[in-house]
């Protein structure tokens, strides 16, 4: 990004886009590859039901034999066997007799109906049967679902509860997918303590990594949160170092301004590989993006306001995390809503601001929540969307339709 003109947020995002790839595929267990593109195309190896089954707690019986019976003139059979789910002895029903049957236990041979227990006296030597089922009737017949060679998924289909249920049922113990990203979480500034130890009268508590890990994890990634790195270039260079070996990518927060103490900018500028500069945008202006390491590992360096950090990793990172494992859309999309407050913006700069979004029977709606700065994290938690606000526009007035940027939900 170059110095004398702040990137624009999207021409910051495209940068990202553009320098990232998709982690290479490969075949993961069921659950793992939960929230996944996968990476194939999944044709059907079986039939699905794969044998003839009974949908019902009943008995399995020749249609002729019932098909007169009535409350008024039952239908007496002589009950041969039984069939539960899971037992491996077939039957061969001869007309006439009737076999106990259980739901999911396949059907006897010479059977073609199953009459519910419910339309019975439940015998077990004898059965008397007051109502005749329709030919076929509580059958789940082979391949009534899934027939051999039919596709089950395409190259690219996202992976929930149900398309891993569906491969399960087919006898899929893996499926090919891309990893979830290793996201590595490094926190700078002497100021920084760990939560539940004792503050100074010039300290504060680490926030930064555990929203941002938090965030990464709702992401998609699998988050590694670093200790804190004082304000030392020597010792953030160690530090990140020390956690390459494990990271697929790298966030940093605090230390990329312009002041005398901001560690990671002085760290990483030297290496050539990361570019630091400002995007058009509040909060978040101060921002740095490039690869560090053998294995060219991109980091992202944001601001170290909370608000900042936040907002930048939701605009520039999380499009990142789902590029690499090949989720699509990589940006988060935009909804509209009609705002109930109004409020001054900055001319020049897209600005996200903090809102509480809900959709009622009028609609869609937004209001504003706190101040605009950045600092102010509890406004942030209070939030569950930001609103964004074009560069060119610096006033919302009530009841204007705003874009929207819903948080806490997939997309």
């Amino acid at each position: 990004m170059p110095e004398d003109r702040p990137s624009t947020v999207d021409e910051h995002v495209e940068r990202i886009l553009g320098a990232l790839t998709p982690l290479q595929p490969y075949d993961q267990p069921l659950l793992e590859a939960l929230g996944l593109p996968v990476c194939e195309d999944i044709s059907a190896p079986m039939d699905l039901p794969a044998f003839d089954n009974s949908a019902m707690d009943g008995y399995a019986v020749t249609f002729d034999d019932v098909v007169t019976a009535t409350e008024d003139h039952p239908v007496h059979l002589p009950v041969v066997g039984e069939m539960a789910a899971g037992q491996t002895k077939l039957f061969a029903l001869s007309p006439g007799t009737t076999v106990r049957i259980m739901t999911g236990a396949p059907i006897p041979q010479g059977a073609d109906a199953v009459v519910p227990v419910e339309w019975t006296d439940g015998g077990v030597a004898a059965v008397r049967i007051t109502r005749a089922p329709t030919h076929g009737q509580h059958i789940r017949r082979r391949g009534e679902d899934v027939q051999t060679g039919d596709v089950l998924l395409e190259d690219g289909a996202l992976l929930g509860p149900r398309q891993l249920g569906l491969l399960a049922s087919v006898g899929r113990s893996q499926v090919r997918s891309r990893p979830r990203p290793r996201v590595v979480i490094i926190s700078t500034g002497s100021e920084l303590r760990e939560p539940g130890t004792a503050l100074g009268h010039d300290s504060v508590y680490d926030a930064n990594s555990y929203m941002l890990a938090a965030a990464a994890r709702a992401a998609g990634a699998i988050a590694y949160r670093v200790g804190i790195v004082s304000d030392d270039p020597e010792e953030f260079s160690h530090a990140l170092s020390d956690q390459l070996v494990r990271a697929d990518l790298v966030v940093t927060s605090g230390g990329v301004s312009k002041g005398q103490y901001d560690v990671v900018k002085e760290a990483l500028v030297e290496l050539g590989t990361v570019e630091f500069g400002e995007v058009a945008m509040q909060p978040g202006k101060p921002q740095g993006f490039g690869v560090v390491g053998e294995d060219a590992t991109p980091i992202f360096t944001l601001p170290g306001n909370p608000v900042s950090s936040y907002v930048s990793f939701e605009v520039f990172v999380v499009p990142a995390i789902r590029r690499m494992m090949g989720r699509l859309p990589y940006r988060r999309p935009l909804v509209r809503a009609i705002t109930s407050q109004g409020f001054s913006s900055a001319p020049g700069k897209r600005q996200f601001v903090r809102g509480l979004f809900e959709i009622d029977g009028r609609g869609a709606h937004v209001a504003p929540v706190g101040g605009h700065g950045s600092h102010l994290v509890g406004d942030l938690a209070e939030a569950n969307a930001l609103i964004v606000v074009p560069e060119d526009v610096t006033r919302i007035d009530p009841g204007s339709q705003v874009q929207v940027l819903v948080l806490d939900r997939d997309f």
